[in-house]
């Protein structure tokens, strides 16, 4: 049985005619007898009966009808509370992040959001590979997640958001020789010892970019993807390492300083991933509103702070 077939059956029983059905259906006759003739066949017993020149309902025919009654009570509150569940603006609305932005916003979320008027936020931190972003949709209302400039955009099963571009900058000791140049170029690079991410994570294919550039392989000493842990390896050993720029606090490491490619112009496009109709929900839309002005306010911060 379907919802057309039944409201089709109770229509006739108000309005005791098959063209007064599609009238007030907005369809032709032809189709109100059709929706008819299809549920008389889930049913045993005869629905209708012919009255003169009208069709009638039969006693098993106002019996289901008045069952139809209970079936749109029943549908009506169930839109009813999806529609105050999509206005409600409070409530809890999850949020995964990677380690970096997590660091950078959850802070400023839960400050934002502390009041009786806010939804509540619950917050999950992630460290996968780009590929393995849009999936974490299925279990958190909002995603915040990062791709490298060139790489495959997310797929269309994720609403995308996008949030902020991040350049991607070299982490150096303020005592090394390049910490003097106001921008590094990737030749001066050549000799150096890196602090990298694992395979499979967006940065790595950064540094594979320069040391294409500068002519030869990137020695890679260490494999950190935290990048406060690599900050303080960084600082510890004199390595160097790529680091976005607004996500990054080395401010609890002093002698570190952060300073910009000349070319090419690598970053990081940081978006927020969720399934369409989680955007639908005013909370969720609240939190997204108070995760862009975070976004918005880390590029007017200075770097490392």
């Amino acid at each position: 049985m379907e919802l057309g077939q039944l409201r089709a059956l109770r229509e006739l029983g108000d309005r005791g005619s098959i063209t007064a059905v599609a009238a007030a259906l907005y369809v032709t006759p032809s189709s109100v007898s059709q929706q008819i003739s299809a549920l008389q066949r889930h049913s045993a017993a005869p629905l209708t009966c012919r009255d003169g020149r009208r069709t009638a309902l039969t006693d098993a025919g106002r019996a289901l009808a008045m069952a139809a009654i209970d079936v749109e009570v029943a549908l009506e509150r169930a839109q009813q509370a999806v529609a105050r569940f999509q206005d409600d603006r409070l409530g809890a609305v999850s949020v995964a992040a990677f380690h970096s932005v997590g660091l950078a916003v959850f802070g400023p979320l839960i400050a934002a959001c502390g009041s009786a008027d806010q939804p509540d936020v619950r917050l999950s931190d992630f460290d996968v590979a780009q590929e393995d972003f849009p999936p974490l949709t299925a279990d958190h209302d909002l995603v915040l997640a990062h791709r490298l400039v060139g790489s495959p955009s997310w797929p269309r099963s994720v609403r995308v958001e996008s949030l902020l571009y991040e350049p991607l900058d070299i982490a150096i000791r303020r005592d090394h020789p390049l910490a003097a140049k106001a921008a590094i170029q990737p030749a001066d690079l050549q000799d150096e010892a890196w602090v990298a991410v694992h395979e499979g994570f967006p940065l790595k294919q950064a540094l594979s970019v320069i040391s294409g550039i500068g002519g030869s392989e990137a020695r890679i000493l260490h494999r950190i993807n935290e990048f406060t842990v690599a900050a303080a390896v960084v600082e510890a050993s004199g390595c160097i390492a790529l680091m976005p720029r607004y996500t990054t606090n080395i401010r609890d490491h002093p002698d570190l300083v952060l300073r910009p490619l000349t070319h090419p112009g690598l970053g990081r496009h940081i978006d927020c991933l969720a399934r369409p109709e989680t955007l639908e929900r005013n909370n969720a839309k609240a939190v997204l509103s108070h995760v862009r002005a975070i976004a918005m306010a880390l590029t007017h911060r200075p770097p490392g702070v």
